[in-house]
């Protein structure tokens, strides 16, 4: 039986490659959570107004991939300090979150992102939250697989910082 998880990091765009080519997932979609407005458009998200967050939605096969390894794939795309939102991206719509939908995720969550923190790796507090999931809304179809359908714009939303960062502090 499938599973699905979903995570906050930024710009969705950047999220879905990271996952996607990973065994065991079958689908990752862009989209909205957490917010007000029932079916938002990213016009309407990209104001800060909804209170939604730009996030992914993953479909994986538990016997092949488990979620306590999607949040340690996941902990690698974020900067985990920064709670105002990821890299180039500002705003409230851009805060690292990962939305659990059971106590099951939670624990899993709660105990890597503690793990997380005891580790040393950074300087400064763990800030990303974990919070119960909300409604999903897929985003629009020309934000579905992003990477493929515009390699050059994604690379130049890579290049704004997550990459470097990922140098920086995960590839020790």
């Amino acid at each position: 039986m499938l599973d699905t998880a979903i995570f906050a990091g930024g710009c969705f765009w950047c999220m879905v490659k990271p996952f996607d080519t990973y065994p065991g997932i079958k689908k990752v979609e862009s989209g909205y959570t957490g917010g007000h407005v029932a079916n938002p458009t990213y016009e309407q998200v990209k104001t800060g107004t909804t209170g939604h967050t730009e996030a992914v939605r993953i479909t994986f096969d538990p016997d092949v991939v488990s979620y306590a390894d999607l949040v340690e794939i996941y902990w690698h795309q974020t900067d985990p300090t920064d709670a105002m939102g990821q890299f180039q991206d500002r705003g409230d719509n851009y805060r690292p979150v990962i939305f659990v939908k059971n106590d099951e995720q939670r624990q899993i969550a709660e105990h890597s992102k503690q793990r997380l923190a005891a580790s040393g790796q950074f300087d400064q507090p763990i800030v990303t939250q974990i919070e119960d999931a909300q409604p999903f809304y897929l985003a629009e179809d020309y934000h579905q697989q992003f990477y493929k359908k515009n390699p050059a714009r994604f690379a130049m939303e890579e290049a704004g910082g997550r990459e470097q960062f990922k140098r920086d502090h995960w590839q020790k």
